[in-house]
């Protein structure tokens, strides 16, 4: 009997540690859920590239941005992204119509998807305002978020947007965002 209640004692103090383990790891996962941040905001400078007329060239408009995100898990999120196109430029219509753009602003709101490690893809409606005629615009997009610490990121980000009886454009930017 004395045996049995050696040997008990020895698989407990054995054991003991394998469950200090899971209660770190369960510790460290916890921490780990309150450390997530929900939001984000970055401001970007990039290009806009805009067709030149019926040639294969394009015009490249430089842009701001902002971007305000607001993530619900680690994988998904919306936002708000603006984008200021800081050139007048003039673009050719579908029907070959002429339209003068000045200082066009874009604003959507994107769907985000993180499908692996920090690359997030986005889609949304949006519309681009302009003094003489605003159009509704679909964006599809792909960014990849840097992290060097204290919440801290750099992105390079493409995105496509296409305006409904327009034209259609694509753009490049680098941003600098931050979670809180």
């Amino acid at each position: 009997m004395q045996k049995k209640i050696q040997l008990s004692a020895l698989l407990i103090v054995l054991a003991c540690p394998l469950f200090s383990q899971h209660d770190r790891a369960s510790a460290e996962l916890q921490q780990a859920e309150h450390e997530f941040t929900h939001w984000r905001a970055a401001l970007l400078l990039g290009h806009t590239f805009i067709p030149a007329g019926e040639s294969t060239s394009h015009l490249a408009i430089p842009s701001w941005g902002f971007d305000l995100e607001y993530w619900v898990n680690p994988k998904w999120g919306i936002g708000l992204h603006n984008d200021l196109e800081i050139q007048s430029f003039i673009v050719e219509r579908e029907n070959e119509e002429l339209l003068d753009r000045e200082y066009p602003v874009v604003f959507t709101i994107d769907a985000l998807f993180k499908p692996w490690k920090e690359l997030v893809l986005l889609i949304g409606p949006g519309v681009e305002l302009e003094p003489k005629e605003n159009f509704f615009l679909v964006r599809f997009g792909v960014e990849y978020e840097f992290e060097f610490g204290h919440g801290w990121d750099i992105s390079p980000t493409i995105f496509y947007d296409t305006r409904q009886d327009a034209y259609d454009t694509w753009s490049i930017a680098l941003g600098i965002g931050k979670r809180f």
